[in-house]
């Protein structure tokens, strides 16, 4: 059997609101509804859309759907509660706790 990996800390959370700062959607702004600790990816909602063509099934017609695609994690920045801009992630101990908070306004993440 191999190595156990751990999985790492990363900078956003689901449900956190994010900024692209890379790639083919830059600037563009969303809620992370997924995150992908082993390949380092988060899935944006409207960012980086696809279509995926579906057979039909018994229960379900055919067609062409548009889904979200997963993007790397670097290429993202969580914007500030505060004012609203990106910022990066710290992590500070409050009352014995690991929390996150905002490099820009101090501000702690929930």
């Amino acid at each position: 059997m191999g190595k156990k990996r751990f999985a790492p800390k990363l900078h956003v959370k689901k449900g956190d609101t994010v900024q692209v700062i890379a790639g083919d959607d830059i600037g563009k702004t969303g809620e992370v509804l997924e995150v992908l600790t082993e390949k380092s990816r988060v899935i944006v909602d409207g960012v980086n859309i696809r279509k995926k063509h579906n057979k039909p099934s018994n229960d379900q017609p055919g067609g062409i759907n548009e889904i979200n695609a997963p993007i790397h994690i670097s290429n993202v920045l969580l914007l500030d509660p505060k004012s609203g801009e990106g910022t990066r992630v710290g992590r500070k101990k409050v009352d014995g706790k690991n929390v996150r908070f905002s490099r820009k306004s101090g501000e702690i993440i929930a």
